[in-house]
C-alpha cells in the first residue's frame, strides 16, 4: 500500500460506519453522509456475506476508505477500529453511525458535527424524547443507563442519552484520551470522559423509530439488553475504581460481549503505530486516491 502526503485543510471531520450485511440500508446511510462536511467516510465491514462492499464500491467518492474484515468483529469493535484509523489520519473528530440507520437524519448528523465545532468532546443523541410506554426489557436497560449517568453526575445534562444508542460524535481530544477498549464498550467512554473533564453534551434528538433500524428477533433483543447492562455494570465499577465486572447478583450478563474481537482491535492498533501488511490486507482505497495524511 503506497502512502502519499498531500496539502490539506487543517480541520477535518470523519464518519465511521460499522456494517455487517447492510445491503438494504448502506446506500441510504451514505446518502446522508455524502452531503455532510466530511473529509473521510470510513465504512468498517466485518463478516459481510452480502453485497454491502459492492454497493459502497459503486459510489465514486474519493473520501471513502473501506476497512474490510472477512470475519465478524463483534459489537462495537468496528467502531473502535474505524476511530483509531481516523485518529491516525489526524481527524478533528469522528461521527459514528451504524450501517442500518437509514432514516432521513441528515440534519441530526450535522448537529452532531456542529457540536464538535463548538468544542464538545462527546456529542450524544437523545433517542427517547417522547416515549411514554416501553417494554419491560427496554425499561430494565434504561434503568442501568439512568444509574450510570446519575453516578457520573451527568443525569441532569444527559438524561438517558448514551453512546450505546444512536449516532454520536467524539472530538480528536476525546479519541486521544479514551482507551480503544472504551470505544468498544461505549458506557466506559462516558466514564473516561468524566475523569478527563471532557465536555459531554446531548447535541440532537431522534426518536428511535426515526433511525429506521430494522427490528430484530427476540433472542437478539435479549442479547443486546444483556450486553448493554453488562457494559453499564463495568462502567459503574470503573466509576468507583473497582475491578471491572459484568456480574449482577448470581448472574453474569455477557450478551454479545464474548464475541468482541479485542485481539483484532489490539492487532489493528499496534499495526497503525508501525504500518505493515496487516493494514494493507484490510484497507481498500481507490487506485487513483491519495491519503490526506501519511500513516507513518
Amino acid at each position: 500500500m503506497s502512502i502519499n502526503l498531500e496539502g490539506c485543510d487543517v480541520n477535518m471531520f470523519s464518519a465511521v460506519i460499522p456494517a455487517q450485511n447492510e445491503e438494504k440500508s448502506i446506500l441510504a446511510v451514505l446518502t446522508n453522509l455524502l452531503v455532510l462536511p466530511l473529509d473521510l467516510i470510513i465504512p468498517v465491514l466485518n463478516g459481510c456475506t452480502d453485497n454491502t462492499l459492492e454497493l459502497i464500491h459503486s459510489i465514486p467518492d474519493p473520501r471513502l476508505h473501506i476497512i474490510y474484515f472477512t470475519e465478524p468483529l463483534g459489537i462495537d469493535i468496528p467502531r473502535a477500529i474505524g476511530a483509531l484509523y481516523a485518529l491516525k489520519l489526524k481527524t478533528d473528530g469522528v461521527l459514528f453511525i451504524d450501517g442500518d440507520m437509514s432514516g432521513n437524519i441528515y440534519k441530526n448528523l450535522n448537529e452532531l458535527l456542529k457540536a464538535l465545532s463548538n468544542d464538545v468532546d462527546i456529542a450524544l443523541t437523545n433517542c427517547y424524547p417522547y416515549i411514554t410506554h416501553r417494554t419491560k426489557l427496554a425499561n430494565l436497560v434504561i434503568k442501568f443507563r439512568f444509574c450510570l449517568n446519575k453516578e457520573l453526575n451527568l443525569l441532569h445534562t444527559l438524561g438517558l442519552a448514551t453512546p450505546t444508542h444512536g449516532p454520536h460524535a467524539l472530538s480528536a481530544r476525546a479519541l486521544a484520551l479514551l482507551p480503544p477498549e472504551s470505544l468498544a464498550i461505549p458506557p466506559l467512554s462516558l466514564v473516561y470522559g468524566k475523569k478527563n473533564n471532557l465536555k459531554v453534551k446531548v447535541a440532537t434528538s431522534i426518536p428511535h423509530h426515526d433511525l429506521l433500524s430494522p427490528s430484530k428477533h427476540r433472542r437478539h433483543a435479549r442479547f443486546i439488553a444483556q450486553t448493554i447492562i453488562g457494559d453499564c455494570l463495568m462502567a459503574l465499577a470503573s466509576v468507583k475504581n473497582q475491578p471491572l465486572t459484568r456480574t449482577l447478583g448470581k448472574h453474569e450478563l455477557l450478551g454479545y460481549h464474548p464475541e468482541r474481537r479485542f485481539d483484532l482491535l489490539q492487532q489493528w492498533s499496534e499495526a497503525l503505530q508501525t504500518p505493515n501488511t496487516f493494514i494493507e490486507q484490510h484497507l481498500i482505497i481507490a487506485q487513483n486516491q491519495r491519503l490526506l495524511y501519511p500513516l507513518s
